[in-house]
């Protein structure tokens, strides 16, 4: 029976920034840094160890469009060692690393396909001698914003067709939307699996073809949370199975803990001790972020200095190779005024409110930020969820010091 295993990964964004953290240890902050090239590791030795016909990466091998001779460089030699096997890899690149950069080109052994600007076809064959038949194309600029599924072309004369698009599922407005498609574009082109990237977390838009986003390889801030990696994927002339494999040498956590009935900081320290011992894992560490919720001490004086002290406390004792470090921990206090009994009380309460609800305009609110030269360069941009939780947060803030004024 002829069949074709594969490695599928996509958003490697080697040598990313990693953004969002402060007043690390050396040692943990250097394996963050390069925890993106860990991950690139991992999935080598996953295509090894399953003995694949092929890799495909789904755009944005790095994570910038100058492309770091470190990043070029690790990421050869991660190749090489898969041309030692006879294990082709099939890269397109995305919007980060789009063609138009400007970098210090480095060669990549001969086993590395990179598909050009232009939608086009490569051909390979199995180690069972199934045909397949691979279609992709990299951006040309950062900036893609045709309908490039439009491109994709069966061609006959192969038992299996493999579909690499980085690119933007119309509908999820969390990302840029490049290279827009929809699911039942995908399914229309009658190929065998979607090799999908662009999108940060793992995501089967469609079982039958797959359709799959793999997420990124390792997480770069609190916003991606969760285990990362690969899918090694088989398909036969009867079925498409996928199984995700992880990469991601650092995990990044966001826990809730519900401090109802703690009244001395030691009670709260402790449960924040115990919580931290409860994510540490094997060979990997853990950023965390904890959120105390229904917090009410019974000296009320120790709520102007609680949080610093509790974190500064947290983060000078973790000292562990397998670390947990607790990047932030906020906490969330219960308004003791009702939103809508503060609206009924009309007058400046409800214009305020009113205002509040129908704000629409923090991109602009934030424009000096993000239009700065070089602030912009370390910032994500904002998404709707993000924009949604700054008013929330901005309001509770607000409100909060009306009421106990």
């Amino acid at each position: 029976m002829k069949k074709t295993t594969f490695i599928h990964a996509a958003d490697l964004h080697l040598d990313s920034p990693m953004t969002g953290l402060k007043h690390l240890p050396d040692k943990i902050l250097n394996r963050l840094k390069d925890s993106s090239f860990q991950a690139l590791k991992k999935i080598t030795e996953a295509a090894i160890k399953h003995d694949v016909d092929f890799v495909v990466l789904a755009g944005d091998l790095y994570d910038g469009e100058d492309r770091s001779l470190r990043a070029q460089s690790i990421f050869r030699a991660e190749m090489a060692k898969l041309a030692e096997k006879g294990i082709p890899v099939f890269a397109v690149h995305g919007n980060h690393d789009h063609l138009n950069g400007s970098w210090v080109h480095l060669d990549m052994p001969e086993n590395v396909t990179v598909f050009p600007a232009r939608v086009e076809r490569k051909l390979l064959r199995s180690k069972s001698g199934a045909i397949v038949h691979l279609y992709g194309f990299s951006y040309p600029v950062r900036h893609v914003m045709d309908k490039k599924i439009d491109e994709y072309k069966r061609e006959e004369g192969a038992d299996f067709h493999v579909g690499i698009l980085h690119g933007y599922n119309e509908g999820n407005s969390e990302h840029g939307r490049y290279a827009p498609f929809q699911v039942k574009d995908l399914l229309e082109k009658r190929f065998d699996y979607w090799a999908l990237g662009h999108i940060h977390k793992r995501a089967v838009l469609a079982e039958d073809p797959p359709a799959i986003y793999p997420g990124n390889i390792q997480g770069r801030n609190r916003k991606e949370t969760g285990e990362k990696g690969c899918y090694l994927v088989t398909l036969t002339e009867s079925e498409a199975t996928y199984e995700f494999i992880k990469t991601s040498d650092i995990i990044w956590k966001n826990i809730e803990i519900d401090a109802s009935g703690k009244k001395t900081f030691q009670e709260i320290f402790k449960m924040c001790e115990d919580a931290v011992e409860k994510h540490r894992v094997d060979h990997g560490g853990v950023i965390l972020i904890i959120i105390l919720k229904h917090i009410n001490l019974e000296d009320s004086s120790l709520n102007s200095y609680f949080i610093s002290d509790l974190l500064e406390i947290l983060q000078s004792q973790e000292v562990e190779e397998q670390f947990v470090w607790v990047s932030d921990v906020k906490m969330e206090e219960s308004l003791t005024t009702n939103r809508e009994d503060l609206r009924q009380k009309a007058g400046f309460y409800e214009e305020l409110l009113n205002t509040i609800d129908h704000y629409e305009h923090a991109p602009d609110t934030l424009s000096p930020l993000y239009g700065h030269q070089l602030a912009r360069k370390y910032l994500d941009s904002l998404t709707e969820t993000d924009e949604e939780q700054l008013l929330k947060n901005a309001e509770n803030y607000l409100l909060k010091l009306l009421t106990s004024s």
